[in-house]
């Protein structure tokens, strides 16, 4: 994101845990900061830092740090997976201060660095529109979207992501039909031994199915057809919950995006070729490594 953002012309200075990946982008361009004090100081009012860390205590902590740092009329874009009643509180604390808080749902994952990044902004319209040369560098045209006050934005990006649980589980399952159809106890008639890579090709042009989740499962297929690097155990990020635990709270049927989480609770105790599929989709969209097991 700040290679995309010195592209489109902007001044960035980076401060990260790892002292090499500010070394990194500093050759690029940006201005390193060896501390947090460091990184606010180098700043330019009225300042906008951008936390993008780990959802949880990680970004609370971060959040936190970086405010009690900060003046009048700056501004913290939290950019991570955010649960949005945090970002509510957050804003809340922040604007005794008069400190803006922005909520940015972030999609695109490893690939957004040369696509583009959706982005679902949560907070007021006056710090929207300030940011908003921001938002347009980082997103493709027409990808950005102020969808209200604070905690809209990841609340935007949290059913986005519970969409994404239920269409992830549909390719993997529909796969796993499809491997299992040579199975030897099967009825000869009924038997094929069908190219997964090949299916998932041709699904790609002009097919209604066809998705950018299906571009990543025809990469994955095709580097590997057996997806043999996976075991099939399967992470959440915390999304999925929260989208079901709303879905409780407003009393709105969720069935998919239900069954596709407790999909995932299962997968870590019982691995299918649908399992491999979820992780082999996590990987090529996000760069996510499961946990060997």
């Amino acid at each position: 994101m700040a290679r995309r953002l010195m592209a489109g012309g902007h001044q960035v200075v980076a401060w990260d845990q790892r002292g090499d990946a500010v070394q990194a982008l500093a050759r690029e361009g940006a201005t390193a900061a060896a501390s947090l004090d460091d990184f606010v100081a180098r700043l330019v009012a009225p300042r906008t830092i951008w936390v993008m860390v780990p959802a949880g205590a990680a970004t609370e902590d971060t959040v936190a740090a970086a405010a009690r740092r900060l003046d009048r009329g700056d501004a913290i874009v939290d950019g991570g997976n955010t649960y949005f009643k945090d970002d509510v509180r957050r804003a809340r604390e922040l604007a005794a201060r008069e400190i803006e808080y922005m909520d940015v749902g972030t999609s695109g994952g490893i690939w957004g660095a040369e696509r583009g990044y959706c982005l679902m902004v949560g907070g007021s319209p006056a710090a929207f529109a300030r940011l908003t040369p921001i938002f347009r560098t980082l997103a493709p045209p027409e990808g950005f979207l102020h969808c209200g006050p604070a905690g809209a934005g990841h609340f935007v990006k949290m059913i986005h992501n519970g969409i994404e649980y239920g269409l992830m589980q549909s390719y993997a399952e529909g796969f796993d039909i499809l491997r299992h159809a040579s199975h030897e106890a099967l009825p000869d008639e009924q038997r094929y031994d069908l190219d997964l890579a090949a299916i998932a090709e041709v699904w790609r042009r002009g097919s209604v199915i066809s998705s950018w989740l299906l571009d990543l499962a025809a990469i994955a297929l095709a580097k590997d057809p057996g997806l043999a690097q996976f075991t099939g155990h399967v992470e959440d990020s915390g999304e999925g919950r929260w989208t079901v635990a709303t879905a409780m709270e407003e009393e709105v049927s969720a069935t998919v995006l239900t069954a596709a989480l407790y999909a995932r609770f299962r997968s870590r105790t019982a691995h299918t070729f649908a399992d491999k599929v979820l992780s082999a989709l996590r990987a090529q969209f996000g760069g996510h490594v499961e946990p060997p097991r």
